[in-house]
């Protein structure tokens, strides 16, 4: 309950946050024709509407699992991120293609100082913003607060990254690329969007083999089996394969084993099950662990 808790705050404190800097964004868009503001205000909006669902689903995600629903609600939260992922694309090319047609159209110029003003104090506002998130989310395992806390970290960089461009910008009078000033505006926003695209992809691309059950990556594969061994090995069980599925939040791990001796003693399975699930539980917060004799007979493919 604690842990449901806290993550709606965290959600909360994102929404009203996001809120107030859409707000901000296309008022100050409106008033300075900047496109690099305008596609800030337009990604804070679209996330606004997700967040919103997921404050109302959040629930869901801490039920416990049910012979009715053996994943539990996981599964939700895997299908809002992807399709989050997939609007955050659709946005990010249909906003590029309007821009560009601007910058084609002669560009459009903007007071640069007054841009880098905004978006330095945008920067400095979602920094104090993150560091709350971060402090509520201590020894959470939320996919959907991670998602946040990256896309705060991603804001960061670019209003800080965008007020040093704008800045920047003002001496390029000076120089022979003085031509740029008119179209620098554009620039900087089909910039923000090309830096945006593959962590968009990336986050789409782990939403998808969520979805479909995929083992994880090699990573946590080779962490798990780390944890796992030499357990298996103290109680001379020789693990054959490992089924590991990440589903949302859950992970969920089964170890099929086989023995040598001719019989297996329940109090030995008994306890080799407790200490892999301490050792898996102890790093991976969400996770179940389960060990399964190999039936006779039957054989499997490690992937290497």
């Amino acid at each position: 309950m604690i842990t449901e808790k806290r993550e709606k705050r965290i959600l909360e404190l994102s929404f009203f946050s996001g809120l107030a800097f859409a707000i901000a964004e296309f008022i100050f868009a409106v008033y300075s024709h900047s496109q690099s503001s305008l596609t800030d205000a337009v990604y804070d909006t679209a996330e606004l509407v997700f967040i919103a669902l997921l404050l109302f689903l959040t629930p869901l995600f801490h039920k416990p699992i049910s012979e009715k629903h053996p994943f539990g609600y996981f599964q939700i939260e895997t299908v809002f991120i992807m399709v989050k992922s997939i609007m955050m694309l659709s946005v990010t090319l249909a906003v590029s293609a309007e821009v560009i047609h601007s910058a084609l159209s002669g560009g459009n110029p903007v007071d640069n100082a007054l841009v880098s003003l905004f978006q330095l104090i945008l920067g400095v506002a979602s920094i104090l913003i993150y560091l709350a998130m971060k402090r509520l989310n201590r020894n959470q395992t939320s996919p959907t607060v991670r998602a946040e806390l990256l896309g705060w970290k991603l804001d960061i960089l670019y209003s800080l990254g965008m007020s040093l461009a704008f800045f920047l910008s003002l001496f390029l009078v000076k120089t022979p690329l003085a031509f740029l000033a008119p179209y620098f505006d554009q620039i900087v926003a089909v910039l923000v969007m090309i830096f945006a695209l593959p962590e968009s992809v990336r986050i789409l691309w782990q939403a998808i083999r969520d979805l479909f059950l995929f083992s994880p990556d090699r990573e946590m594969v080779k962490e798990i089996k780390g944890l796992c061994g030499p357990i298996l090995e103290k109680y001379r069980f020789l693990p054959v394969f490992y089924d590991i599925t990440k589903t949302g939040r859950h992970i969920w791990v089964a170890v099929y084993f086989r023995i040598e001796a001719e019989s297996l003693a329940v109090s030995d399975l008994s306890d080799a099950f407790q200490a892999v699930n301490e050792a898996v539980s102890g790093r991976f917060r969400d996770c179940s662990c389960e060990l399964i004799l190999k039936p006779p007979g039957q054989e499997w493919k490690e992937d290497r």
